[in-house]
């Protein structure tokens, strides 16, 4: 487990249990007509994390500032839900009680969860085509479910944009990193296969939080 000295990341790891539950998801997310819809597969869900139980909002649609995005920035974008079964499983409840506890977030806490797939279809396939970035929130953590036959993909954390990253991993199976989104500013490494004649992507899962803006929990 690792801390910095100002607490503005923990990074943790979920039970090998609950990314058993977890991995299998990915092979149902879609492709999306969004701009990096043919090499990053995607679900999207709002939740609430209600007295210890997650409850789906029902909302679709998610949109970032030009301010932080300037890929796809004041694009609203509609996602195919996360599966009610991966919502409920033991294994979401674990990883988002994580993420509540890390942070300190008070009961009924609005929660935004993506569950991405990226392909290596390039040579060099970008995970961040923003490239360093904030997201807007408060609390983002990142969080490694599978990788199949790709180098790269690490992610890399910096104090300031123009500075070079003071921390960079591969976020093996069930790493979980937990950042201040207010304070770091984040990328990643693009990713390539190793083997060109078989299939090769990256699948995490991003959790966003906005408000309780103090520091971390260790």
């Amino acid at each position: 487990m690792l801390h910095t000295s100002e607490s503005t990341l923990h990074l943790t790891s979920l039970s090998g249990r609950a990314i058993e539950q977890l991995a299998p998801t990915f092979s149902t997310l879609p492709n999306t007509q969004h701009a990096d819809g043919q090499y990053r597969l995607r679900r999207y869900s709002v939740i609430q994390h209600l007295d210890g139980k997650i409850v789906d909002t029902g909302a679709s649609s998610f949109v970032q500032s030009e301010h932080y995005n300037h890929f796809q920035g004041d694009v609203v974008r509609q996602f195919e839900p996360v599966l009610e079964s991966t919502l409920q499983s033991d294994a979401m409840g674990e990883l988002v009680s994580l993420f509540v506890a890390a942070n300190g977030l008070p009961n009924g806490q609005e929660i935004e969860i993506h569950q991405i797939r990226i392909a290596a279809v390039y040579d060099e396939t970008e995970v961040a085509p923003e490239g360093v970035h904030q997201d807007g929130f408060d609390h983002i953590a990142l969080v490694g479910v599978g990788r199949q036959n790709i180098s790269g993909g690490e992610i890399m954390l910096y104090n300031n944009h123009d500075e070079a990253p003071f921390f960079k991993k591969v976020l093996v199976d069930g790493e979980v990193a937990i950042l201040d989104d207010a304070r770091l500013w984040h990328n990643a490494k693009p990713i390539r296969c190793v083997d060109e004649q078989s299939e090769g992507y990256m699948d995490v899962f991003v959790l966003t939080a906005k408000g309780a803006k103090h520091a971390l929990h260790s």
